[in-house]
């Protein structure tokens, strides 16, 4: 996925960009007061079977919203930008893990 997708078509864990919203002024604006606007990033979280609702996460909030409304925000995948040296950010230590 490179260009624009609509965040329903998004798989289970992917994270992008919201880069647009393409419904009425009511569900946009819905959306917005959700804190689903152009710019946050959100990430797939689960999704239910038979075309249920989906599970997004932005910030430090989980939505469920329907996948008809997931159908008219647009997202561009999310891609954390390389540290000086040109490789990508590793990811954090696992504080869980026990050391011998």
């Amino acid at each position: 996925m490179t260009g624009p997708s609509s965040l329903s078509r998004y798989p289970v864990g992917r994270c992008g960009t919201i880069v647009q919203i393409d419904a009425d002024s009511d569900l946009a604006a819905r959306m917005t007061a959700l804190g689903l606007s152009p710019g946050r990033r959100v990430r797939v979280i689960r999704r239910s079977p038979f075309h249920g609702p989906i599970q997004v996460r932005t910030g430090q909030t989980d939505l469920i919203i329907r996948r008809t409304e997931a159908d008219h925000i647009q997202v561009c995948p999310y891609e954390p930008a390389p540290d000086s040296t040109g490789t990508p950010p590793s990811s954090p230590p696992n504080v869980n893990a026990t050391t011998r």
